[in-house]
């Protein structure tokens, strides 16, 4: 059985519904990871997804954070932030849904401001976070797909002019050396499928022309368990819909597996 999962930043679920109707009726995607929704609970667009076909678990808070799992199939099982009984919870930021055996854990990583910031401070305790729970997951014998917006481009080949980068909060030594670590164990499968340079996923609206002129980040990453890896048939950036009308400014990236 062919199984596609794809990750989508979407700054504001409202206001990107015309851009994820124009994608989803016409794509099969069997999970869908978003980030971002900047919707309360009671404003998400439920029926609209609903309508296409899909069961949606979601959290969100009023033009900030949010992050939702909608999937053709029911879950077995979801688990909102992290559930290892520390605080803050991070229901916004963090979201795992459980098919069978195979954990996907949908994670919005806090960007971290600078790298002078109490936030980058957060946002490597959000890291350590997300490795323990996995590693829970695996110990517990089952298979871990971790997708999301982790706000860490991991390689110089993963962002535009990386020079000028090297003290940027998703770029900085320490922040990449640490989400090396939180990686260990597990397989880019992006990079797995395709190694080249000047793929991006993130186009910075600031810049002008970013698309056009190809200066982005490949910030959002599909990372499996080495069983789930072997597994995956392709993965790729779906950049179209960075220039539809009205885009985010992160656009999907998707793996296909043969479960």
């Amino acid at each position: 059985m062919s199984w596609t999962i794809a990750t989508f930043n979407v700054n504001s679920v409202r206001s990107r519904l015309p851009v994820l109707e124009r994608w989803l009726n016409n794509s099969k995607v069997d999970v869908l990871c978003l980030q971002e929704t900047k919707a309360r609970d009671e404003d998400f667009p439920l029926q609209a997804f609903v309508d296409m076909g899909y069961f949606v678990a979601f959290r969100g808070q009023k033009s900030y954070n949010g992050v939702a799992i909608a999937s053709l199939e029911e879950p077995d099982e979801i688990v909102y932030g992290f559930d290892d009984g520390k605080e803050p919870v991070f229901d916004t930021r963090a979201l795992s849904v459980r098919f069978g055996d195979i954990w996907v854990m949908n994670t919005y990583v806090p960007q971290g401001k600078s790298i002078d910031h109490d936030d980058y401070m957060v946002k490597q305790e959000f890291l350590r976070r997300t490795q323990t729970t996995i590693s829970d997951r695996i110990s517990d014998g089952k298979r871990v797909l971790w997708v999301g917006d982790m706000n860490v481009a991991p390689e110089e080949k993963d962002v535009a002019n990386p020079k000028n980068k090297a003290k940027h909060v998703c770029f900085h030594r320490d922040i990449r050396d640490l989400f090396g670590t939180v990686c260990q164990g597990l397989v880019d499968v992006f990079r797995s499928h395709r190694p080249e340079e000047g793929e991006f996923s993130f186009w910075d609206y600031r810049v002008k022309n970013a698309l056009d002129r190809n200066i982005g980040w490949r910030i959002d990453h599909i990372l499996a368990s080495p069983d789930l890896a072997k597994l995956s048939s392709d993965s790729w950036i779906y950049r179209d819909p960075r220039g539809w009308e009205k885009p985010s400014d992160h656009t999907p990236v998707l793996a296909s597996f043969d479960l």
